[in-house]
């Protein structure tokens, strides 16, 4: 296929960035395009008892020309309201067609990698259509709705108000206008929106429409019109007889290809052009087809997109399956694409309505977005259905052909298809598509330039989901862990997708991960897993916690290294110091295996831990979470200070490696925490002679005991298990009488350090108090601390009452203070649980701190990467339907007592017609359906006003009144008075000569 424009001006081309839909079939947009790659058909013939509950009126449901089917679309009545926050009551009256526009226009923004309602400062317009409420049209029936209701029922059902209401539920600034022209609605408003585009109206695009007849049930075929006699669409068929309706939705996300960047998802194809047009008087009738005007629609299409018909391989058309409309769309296609320089067969035709029915005012966009997948993938699905082509269907020179089976799209790139769609009395819409012009890869090893990746360790990335409830939540890990697994996409694209392209919503999952399989399991499994409820009212505030000597191990940096700042606000911290202990420092907090003896001497214990504590405390605060209060343990103490405003770095970096060293001075001993109140665990070192000191009252059944080395280990061979007990990681008894040589050197060392009072509430270890922001501090306060028991527990307690519904964040290695806040009723996220959670980092932390609420900005945590396509929203609201709609509870009613239907043949014996006068019922008929008192015998029915739906009525008129079953081609072929009238006599006396057998 060639194209005679050599080099196309792409300016004026419009990418389709989103799309989402509910279609009859699979649910899922994959699983359903494999069904059409299959040709599956997806109606459904209902039952006599489903109509009957349906609402479908019995006589109806038992007319022999009434065809129980329908394209179905499951759970049509299933409406997620509270997550659009609408009223149950008002949902309920709301038209499905409004429902399904408001999710598919959030699933569509959010495949494009747009966050509806999330601050996009694009201006987005919608375009939105629908088919006539027949669910307004039963609440009115029923004559049981409240007239108060009814500015609410005209709001949620008619098509003024669909459009500013999605606008409205999803965040969306552009203008939001009705567009409606029968079936061809969905498409003339995308060439409306690609319009306004190019004009710069909008910076964006949200096309959504919705095809609905309420009840969800089958037709009323009419001889001559244009609903199928047996249920089966077949489109270019010799054996089509009519559509079949089906319901459904669809939407698509444009914006101009020359705005969408390198980190948006790629298109999934492009918009070359358009055009629309109205059939006007040449043609036979308002409801009959213009070959001239689909013709002239799509040269203008064409034209527009500035491609020649030759550079076309596939037409999605608008298809109905009647036998004279299809053999008119065929030649107009034809003559067009022929015209623009299509070669004979080289045009596959698709007809959607073959598999799902014809979805009225959602058809055109259903239509392009079938078509979009296959210039998207390449595969060139079937006519669903077709048996043999219709013989009217021009062959000679014609560009045209049906697949009967899928099959690769051949020829010259790019691949490009034409899509149209006609609307009963005569507005023609045509689109040219292309797929989307090739993307240049990712960069490699794009992400967080705080850890560079390799590729024998790709870094660990952080991956966060939100849902409205619980369920949604559930469904919506199981659904991306399946697509992870199925699809195995680039971990950072998902991560940047889900953090800069969905809606942050109150039920969160984080999960941390450094391939999508390894995510892909996590989720499956819910193995290292945070989940967490964002409070209504806004984000907890939170209380830092700081660990003291005892919870150093080599390499503890590690698990911060994820957090974007980390390394740099350590080596800040790192800097403060004098560079050979910077240099050892540091070999203690990176290397795993730094001889772990030495990093537990309290030289080195207390600066490791102060650095690693303050610059991971920085990096949490840079991220966007920052402390209403701070308290820490022993040594950590110091940290929280810092942090408080009470030192500034190298007056607290100097004062920790003072106190470091001092205490490293003093007589070595050791530390016991022991589970049991302080003095019950006081009495039995008493009792056993051992001189002990209280170092920490950590809560009501928690202390830490020290003293020297041998006493300690006495005092842990006596007491067995009588209680919880551990002996710390330390080589010196803080806090006891061993220290007390310490305390003149620090006392030194405070002298040239000015302690300024704290910004932050400041949790006391030597009071258990707070000291409140703008305290003077006692200048002696970190020195006499050291000696004297840490009052965590009361310390915690004061915090509570101070800093109420708080959440604490332990920040430093391992958890050893999370139990303790928990005990004294905090809610607490360890940012470093890798003890509890093998493996497990600050990443996961952050991602726990983030489902509770916290404003974590996620950027720098996902490891960089462009938007992706991602598994949409898993709306499953509760079932919802007015009782104002709902059929009257009734018996189930006895068979119909209406007569076996008619046939052509009629059987021996059958009872012979109503003796009713073909002249007089003839013209009566006439004159009620033209509205004329008195009509010619010799006038033409169609020059009186008449058309093919109202001569279907006649007939059908006519053949209820005689019980005879009149041909339409004779109909149309006698239009006088005088011609029905006789076709009506011979055709009744045929009757009743075959009934009397004479």
């Amino acid at each position: 296929m060639g194209d005679v424009v050599t080099h196309r001006d792409r300016s004026l081309d419009i990418a389709v960035t989103g799309m989402a839909m509910r279609f009859p079939g699979p649910r899922g947009i994959a699983e359903w395009w494999d069904s059409q790659l299959r040709g599956s058909v997806h109606s459904r013939r209902y039952t006599r008892e489903e109509l009957l509950a349906a609402g479908v009126p019995a006589a109806l449901a038992a007319d022999p020309d009434y065809v129980p089917v329908r394209g179905h679309l499951d759970d049509w009545d299933r409406f997620d309201h509270e997550f659009f926050q609408i009223r149950a009551r008002e949902a309920e009256l709301m038209d499905p067609q409004h429902r399904w526009m408001l999710e598919v226009a959030w699933n569509a923004l959010e495949d494009a990698g747009v966050a509806p309602r999330g601050g996009d400062t694009s201006t987005t317009s919608v375009y939105a259509s629908m088919t006539g409420s027949g669910y307004l049209r039963a609440m009115v029936r029923g004559g049981h709705l409240d007239p108060g209701l009814l500015d609410d029922v005209i709001h949620g059902t008619e098509p003024d108000f669909m459009a500013s209401r999605v606008a409205y539920k999803l965040g969306l600034t552009g203008p939001a206008f009705a567009v409606q022209t029968a079936c061809s609605s969905s498409l003339v408003a995308v060439h409306l929106a690609v319009q306004a585009l190019l004009s710069g109206d909008c910076d964006q695009a949200l096309v959504v429409a919705a095809g609905f007849g309420y009840p969800q049930a089958g037709h009323l075929h009419q001889p001559g019109g244009v609903l199928s006699a047996t249920g089966v669409c077949r489109p270019f068929d010799r054996d089509a007889d009519g559509v079949i309706a089906g319901s459904g939705a669809g939407a698509v996300v444009l914006r101009r290809l020359s705005d969408v960047t390198a980190d948006d998802p790629e298109p999934h194809g492009v918009i070359l052009g358009s055009a629309i047009n109205n059939d006007g008087a040449t043609k036979a009738g308002y409801y009959a087809p213009s070959a001239t005007g689909q013709e002239r629609v799509i040269g203008a299409a064409l034209s527009a997109a500035e491609v020649d018909g030759g550079s076309l391989g596939y037409l999605e058309a608008h298809g109905t399956g009647t036998r004279i409309g299809d053999p008119i769309e065929w030649a107009a296609a034809g003559a067009a694409l022929r015209g623009a320089g299509a070669r004979p067969g080289s045009v596959a035709v698709g007809a959607l309505k073959a598999s799902i029915g014809h979805l009225d005012a959602a058809a055109g966009v259903a239509a392009l977005i079938r078509a979009l997948l296959v210039v998207r993938s390449g595969t060139i699905p079937p006519v669903a259905g077709l048996t043999a082509r219709n013989p009217l269907l021009e062959t000679e020179d014609c560009p045209l052909y049906l697949p009967t089976e899928a099959v690769p799209w051949t020829g010259a790139g790019p691949r490009r298809a034409g899509v149209s769609a006609f609307g009963i009395g005569g507005t023609n819409a045509h689109v040219v598509i292309e797929q989307a012009p090739p993307r240049p890869p990712a960069a490699a090893g794009a992400g967080a330039p705080h850890e560079p990746a390799t590729a024998q360790a790709p870094r660990e990335r952080l991956v966060v989901l939100s849902a409205a409830d619980p369920g949604a939540l559930g469904r919506l890990a199981d659904g991306l862990a399946a697509h992870l697994r199925d699809h195995d996409p680039d971990l950072g694209e998902v991560c940047a997708t889900l953090a800069d392209g969905r809606v942050a919503l109150g039920e969160r999952l984080a999960v941390t991960g450094r391939t999508s399989a390894e995510v892909a399991e996590r989720l499956a499994g819910r193995s290292r897993v945070s989940r967490g409820t964002a409070p209504v009212t806004g984000p907890a505030p939170v209380v830092f916690l700081f660990p003291g000597g005892g919870a150093q191990r080599p390499g503890m940096a590690a698990p911060f290294g994820a957090l974007p700042g980390f390394r740099r606000a350590l080596d800040r911290c790192l800097a403060a110091f004098p560079s050979p202990s910077a240099e050892r420092i540091r070999q203690a907090v990176s290397d795993p295996d730094f001889p772990a003896a030495e990093l537990d001497r309290p030289a080195l214990a207390q600066p490791a831990l102060f650095a690693v504590g303050l610059a991971a405390a920085t990096a949490l605060t840079e991220l966007g979470v920052r402390p209403a209060a701070v308290c820490g343990h022993s040594s950590g103490e110091i940290t929280a200070a810092t942090v408080a405003g009470v030192f500034g770095l190298e007056e607290a970096a100097a004062f920790v490696a003072a106190r470091g060293r001092a205490m490293q001075d003093c007589p070595e001993g050791a530390m016991l925490a022991v589970g049991a109140e302080v003095k019950q665990a006081l009495a039995l070192a008493e009792e056993w002679g051992l001189g002990l000191d209280v170092a920490a009252v950590n809560g009501p059944e928690s202390c830490v005991l020290g003293g020297p080395v041998a006493e300690v280990e006495e005092y842990l061979r006596r007491i067995g298990d009588t209680f919880f007990v551990r002996r710390l990681r330390y080589t010196h008894a803080g806090h006891s009488r061993l220290i007390e040589p310490a305390l003149p050197a620090l006392t030194r060392a405070m002298e040239r350090i000015e302690l300024r009072p704290p910004v932050l509430p400041l949790a006391l270890n030597v009071s258990g108090r707070i000291a409140a922001p703008g305290t003077a501090l006692p200048r002696d306060l970190f020195v006499t601390q050291v000696r004297r028991s840490v009052l965590f527990g009361a310390a915690l307690d004061a915090l509570a009452e101070r800093v109420p519904g708080a959440l604490a964040v332990e920040i430093g290695p391992g958890r050893p203070l999370s139990p303790l806040a928990e005990a004294a009723g905090f809610p607490v996220v360890a940012l470093d649980a890798a003890k509890d959670a093998p493996g497990a980092g600050a990443l996961d932390g952050v991602g726990a701190l983030w489902t509770l609420g916290q404003p974590v900005a996620l950027g720098g945590l996902t490891g960089g990467g462009r938007r992706t396509r991602l598994p949409g929203y898993p709306f499953a609201g509760p079932r919802s339907v007015a009782p104002e709609a709902l059929p009257s509870p009734a018996p189930d009613p006895a068979p119909s007592p209406l007569p076996a239907p008619p046939r052509e043949e009629p059987e021996a014996g059958s009872p012979a017609p109503v003796a009713v006068d073909p002249a007089e019922a003839v013209t009566r008929i006439w004159a009620e359906l033209l509205g004329r008192d008195e009509v010619p015998a010799d006038a033409d029915f169609f020059a009186q006003g008449g058309d093919s739906l109202l001569i279907t009525r006649l007939i059908r008129r006519v053949n209820s009144e005689f019980g005879i079953r009149v041909p339409v081609r004779e109909m149309l072929t006698r239009r006088t008075l005088n011609g029905h009238i006789a076709v009506v006599r011979r055709i009744r006396d045929e009757h009743v000569e075959n009934a009397t057998g004479s």
